[in-house]
């Protein structure tokens, strides 16, 4: 018995070694991640992220002593209105003035916005104007309500990826794709067909996740739900459709496995899931629109949290249209239905 599991052991040991892609993703997986996480977060691990309300771009620390201090990031701020919605999103932990008149905003159920608040009124103790506090126009915004289209955006995409990848890929290994290609069917029409067949599924199985915790914790719900339902189904439709691209050519699961995780957690890191990238420099933001997972979340919390209409997340919805486009078309154009 010891015998057989040695040699099935050593079996899969060697068919792994043997398979050179698959063992150098593994490989340079870890270390992409790391330096990609590193490039991103940055050296400096600044905790809080503190919006200066000012017209110009650069930020003069010798205006204030608060502005000196460490492991805060401190971004120019011109539009106040729009601060001070981030601020209730929990985009920025606090928003301060400095000037004649100083004074500053933050959310009350901020945890981070009320130990920033602490570090500002310590600092601004020994200074000739003391700064004023200004309460926030309108109902605050919980952390609950702003992560949940984070958490069912990165199911979706999680699901819609995977779920796809891997089953188009093990076809492709065991001959099943092989036999449909004897058949009158294209590559288009598959690749549509997985396209219908997982955004069913993944839509119903969110629409369920999304009702049953809306009820439960009676999240924040301003706008449409049939808006919302759509950008699902668009979100949903340009994830499945970049899986089929990863997928179109590969024949082994673990380079599959691979190639999908190096999408997968820059996607999530980038995309605002569990934080916002308020304080990230301009090419990261830039780079994050790149992604259909940066629409979907714009779009589902503008609906969710601003009561956004059709016409005011049109913009995402085009792009993820384009996306999709994009991705169908090189997945067709690329697809492979043997191993060879």
């Amino acid at each position: 018995m010891f015998g057989r599991i040695y040699a099935i052991f050593q079996g899969r040991n060697r068919e792994f070694l043997r398979d050179k892609a698959s063992f150098a993703w593994n490989m340079l997986l870890p270390v992409i991640l790391i330096f990609g996480l590193s490039f991103t977060l940055g050296g400096d691990r600044n905790a809080y992220t503190v919006g200066v309300l000012q017209d110009g771009e650069a930020i003069v620390e010798e205006q204030h002593p608060f502005l000196e201090m460490r492991y805060i990031r401190f971004v120019p701020i011109r539009d106040k209105d729009d601060a001070l919605i981030k601020i209730s999103r929990h985009q920025l932990d606090l928003l301060v003035e400095f000037g004649d008149a100083p004074r500053y905003w933050v959310n009350p159920d901020s945890a981070k916005g009320h130990f920033v608040e602490l570090a500002l009124l310590q600092s601004d103790s020994n200074t000739p104007a003391r700064i004023e506090k200004e309460k926030i126009t309108g109902d605050a915004i919980r952390y609950a309500d702003w992560v949940l289209p984070g958490i069912l955006g990165m199911n979706m995409m999680f699901s819609c990826m995977f779920g796809v990848g891997y089953v188009v890929v093990r076809y492709r290994k065991n001959g099943f794709l092989k036999r449909l290609r004897a058949t009158p069917l294209s590559s288009f029409e598959f690749i549509s067909a997985q396209v219908a067949s997982r955004m069913v599924l993944i839509t119903g199985i969110t629409v369920v996740v999304f009702t049953a915790t809306h009820i439960i914790l009676d999240t924040r719900m301003e706008g449409s739900y049939f808006t919302l339902f759509l950008v699902a189904i668009v979100g949903a439709i340009s994830m499945v459709s970049l899986g089929l691209v990863i997928s179109a050519r590969v024949t082994s699961e673990e380079l599959a496995g691979g190639l999908l995780n190096m999408v997968n957690w820059p996607m999530m890191l980038l995309s605002g899931v569990w934080f916002s990238l308020e304080g990230a420099g301009p090419f990261l933001q830039n780079l994050a629109k790149v992604f259909p997972l940066t629409h979907v979340l714009d779009a589902a919390r503008s609906v969710m949290l601003d009561g956004a209409t059709l016409a005011e997340v049109a913009p995402s919805l085009g792009a993820l249209t384009a996306l999709s486009a994009v991705f169908i078309g090189i997945g067709a154009r690329v697809f492979r239905w043997g191993p060879f």
